[in-house]
């Protein structure tokens, strides 16, 4: 492995996940070294448990954290807004596999819906067409099924029953995938072996994640230099006010500092803009890059909730992949439903102790207890839908709780948009008809889940008192500092955001490749 010196000035990435580690393959393919920064261990797929809340307490982000507002979140889970990893390979490592790609009018919500009361909606500086080939190349580097002839994974019984439904109620658009879960050898990966672990950490290899692809590659460039348990507290710049150097803490506590040419932040929705306004200056006294005061604004997690139904004979959801069933059908934007945007229904199993923690967080009593006698005869899916950004919920500092580094703990702050409440009704509502179409005894529907899927708080913009970085993902105010995750999403869209997360990042790097061979950044 390379190792850069730290007053050597380099291309500094903040986070190994689904923009960081693409990007780290991407820029040292093209022959530019980095320097990879990431706050958790260096942990390996042989390092895993196969049990949920041994793997839970070995990858999640458990950092002091605290929540505010109306969601249901606040309430079940204060201290965890979010259920991503702290590890090399960030949440590529405890991701479902999901690959769908964002429509058209998705990357034009505001035009295509209107003026929604209390969103902040706001059209994309980019479209469909200028990521469709970052898109292929996305998910050829990922294995989705379905895509590039890649064979679909085989129906598992949670499927089935899923599928089945599908059909009787009137649903055309559903299938196995795509899955960034390989249903045969692919690109040194092997095929799944259908052990149902892929949350908690694949050990086979079987699923797409930087940890398994793109940071072992840039390592064999010998121009990257990882260094895991780096916890990032500061950016700061110099009198121009282009960045110049990153602070991070080492796993003692002690500070380095690193100088940097570039720095691209990659470290998911809520910890990208917590370095950010953690980054003030009397130049930025709102935060690093902030003169807009969008910073942290516009969080958005996906609609969220599941709904789970009870049958007279077995199902065994857990066998196979966690979740390999897609329907399609309902993400569309059709206002008249009752709301603008769009859902997709996933197939969803989760273990008995992690369903027992979230179909129904606090409960208790006979009914709670026949959900989970029920184990072995249940089926489930997850319903991820788009919610509306809003200025007010938003990643502030917090004024009393603190981290491990004496840092302002980040405090995540949300409250359903109308449209949001509606979209999850109805989306309930025709879940439990569908499982009822193929003998569904009951079903539950599930309150939403610690956010998987951060997004917002650094949006694109093509204005910059709109947003907070442009359409490569390059702050408005400070041009030699990238975002390269999912906080540069200007709305949510439907889709799961892995994908997208990692097509821009492949046109990122381009674009940083093209300007430091052009002398221009």
């Amino acid at each position: 492995m390379k190792q850069i010196a730290k007053d050597e000035k380099a291309v500094v990435i903040i986070g190994s996940g689904a923009g960081g580690g693409t990007l780290a393959y991407e820029l040292t393919k093209a022959g530019i070294a980095c320097v990879l920064l990431e706050a958790g261990a260096y942990l390996k797929n042989e390092d895993y448990h196969n049990n949920e809340w041994e793997a839970f307490k070995q990858m999640a982000w458990l950092d002091a954290r605290t929540t505010s507002g109306s969601w249901r979140i606040a309430k079940d889970f204060p201290t965890l807004p979010a259920w991503i990893v702290k590890a090399v390979g960030g949440t590529t490592t405890h991701w479902s596999g999901a690959t769908p790609r964002f429509k058209d009018y998705e990357f034009k919500a505001r035009t295509t819906y209107g003026d929604v009361a209390g969103a902040t909606l706001l059209d994309w500086p980019i479209t469909l067409e200028d990521l469709a080939p970052y898109y292929d190349k996305a998910e050829i580097a990922m294995g989705s099924t379905h895509r590039h002839g890649r064979p679909a994974l085989p129906a598992n019984n949670n499927y089935k029953v899923f599928a089945n439904g599908a059909e009787r109620v009137g649903y055309k658009l559903y299938a196995t995938g795509p899955y960034a879960t390989n249903a045969e050898p692919y690109d040194g990966r092997p095929a799944s072996i259908q052990d149902g672990f892929n949350f908690q950490g694949d050990k086979s290899k079987a699923k797409w994640s930087t940890l398994v692809r793109e940071i072992p590659r840039a390592l064999e460039t010998e121009l990257l230099d990882l260094r895991p348990e780096s916890h990032v507290v500061r950016i700061t710049h110099d009198a121009s006010g282009k960045v110049d150097t990153v602070v991070y803490a080492d796993k003692s506590g002690a500070l380095h500092e690193q100088a940097a040419h570039i720095v691209c932040v990659a470290g998911n929705s809520i910890e990208t803009a917590r370095l950010l306004l953690l980054s003030e200056s009397n130049r930025f006294p709102k935060g690093l890059a902030n003169s807009s005061d969008q910073v942290g604004r516009n969080y958005m997690r996906h609609l969220t909730g599941s709904v789970y139904a009870r049958f007279d004979k077995p199902v065994h959801m857990f066998r196979g992949e966690t979740m390999a069933g897609i329907i399609a059908d309902e993400a569309a934007h059709k206002p008249d439903r009752g709301f603008v945007g769009g859902y997709y229904m996933e197939t969803l199993s989760l273990g008995p102790s992690f369903l027992a923690a979230f179909a129904e967080p606090g409960g208790w009593g006979p009914e709670f207890a026949e959900i989970m006698d029920a184990y072995d005869r249940t089926a489930g899916m997850w319903i991820v839908g788009e919610d509306m950004p809003q200025a007010t919920n938003r990643v502030t500092l917090s004024e009393t709780v603190r981290d491990q580094w004496g840092l302002a703990a980040p405090n995540v702050h949300f409250d359903d948009h109308k449209n949001d409440v509606a979209m999850r009704n109805y989306a309930y509502d025709h879940a439990q008809k569908l499982y009822k179409a193929v003998g569904a005894i009951d079903s539950h529907r599930t309150p939403p889940y610690p956010s998987t899927h951060n997004l917002g708080t650094c949006r694109m913009s093509a204005k910059a008192e709109d947003g907070v970085v442009d359409r490569w993902g390059r702050a408005h105010d400070v041009p030699n500092l990238f975002v390269s995750d999912g906080s540069v999403m200007t709305t949510g869209a439907a889709a799961n955001p892995t994908l997208t997360i990692v097509a821009l990042a492949i046109r990122q790097a381009e674009y940083i490749a093209g300007e430091l061979k052009k002398g221009t950044l």
